[in-house]
């Protein structure tokens, strides 16, 4: 496959390296998901030269096959089978495939996963009946299940403002990179699972990034670039909360050189 990946234009190249590169990279990290005592990860990874696609999975919250993807690896998988089936996004497809794929009758249904709730449990001292084996359902997703169970439109969750948003995107923007119209449709995507305005307004924001690597390969700057769209009067997407994803942007900018680890302790909540 990797040979003919090469063998395509480069953007269409760097579309399939986006999906692809993000699903492999989500399973890769899965055995160490939500691992939030820091003292537990520095345990886990001190001196090793390799930590992804771990064996046996650490994760205090699920177990699942090393080399599965995570309820974000499968968001994104469900997202592009949908694009396929519907030659580009289909809305009311969309939402058919997501209740499927996560829904009552699928592997995903579970009663200790069901009564967590984002918020109130303790991420750190993870509840004794944890792990679950099998996958995760996010905030967002059962949040989705409940409304559409209910007849409620929209059926995306108001209040989850999870990463979510920024992974099922992904074969969004590859599809409609240089569309005028692909801010529009990832907003439609992301709005499916989560309507929380900072959801959508991040998502938008990861969206303007990754255009820019899909168009260009190696852009310059492009988180700059990211704030400079939000920041514009020409933004052609506008949403109210652009100028605190901006600012959120600039912070990153200004620890660029600062190593990961540092950053988020020193910079950034640590959640």
């Amino acid at each position: 496959m990797a040979s003919q990946v090469l063998e395509l234009p480069p953007v269409m190249s760097r579309k399939v390296a986006a999906v692809v590169g993000a699903c492999v990279a989500d399973a890769a990290a899965q055995p160490l998901h939500w691992i939030y005592r820091k003292s537990l990860m520095e345990s886990l990874t001190a001196n090793k030269e390799e930590i992804e696609f771990r064996v046996p999975s650490a994760n205090p919250f699920y177990r699942l096959e090393t080399g599965r993807n995570s309820s974000y690896g499968d968001q994104a998988y469900v997202m592009l089978k949908s694009l396929v089936d519907s030659n580009g996004l289909n809305v009311s497809h969309l939402k058919g495939a997501i209740y499927t794929f996560f829904g009552p009758d699928s592997e995903y249904e579970n009663a200790e996963n069901g009564a967590y709730r984002v918020g109130k449990e303790d991420k750190i001292n993870v509840k004794k009946t944890l792990p679950i084996l099998g996958p995760w359902r996010s905030n967002s997703m059962r949040e989705f299940l409940k409304n559409v169970l209910a007849n409620k439109e929209p059926p995306g969750s108001a209040n989850d403002d999870q990463i979510d948003c920024a992974i099922r995107i992904i074969p969004l923007v590859a599809l409609y990179a240089g569309h005028r119209d692909m801010l529009k449709k990832v907003e439609e995507g992301i709005r499916i699972l989560q309507e929380s305005d900072m959801a959508v307004a991040s998502g938008l924001a990861a969206a303007r990034v990754l255009e820019q690597f899909i168009l260009h390969g190696n852009p310059d700057n492009p988180l700059q670039k990211t704030v400079d769209d939000l920041s514009s009067l020409a933004n052609t997407n506008p949403q109210e909360l652009d100028k605190a994803v901006a600012g959120q942007i600039r912070q990153v900018i200004r620890v660029a050189s600062t190593p990961h680890e540092v950053a988020v302790d020193k910079y950034f909540k640590n959640n």
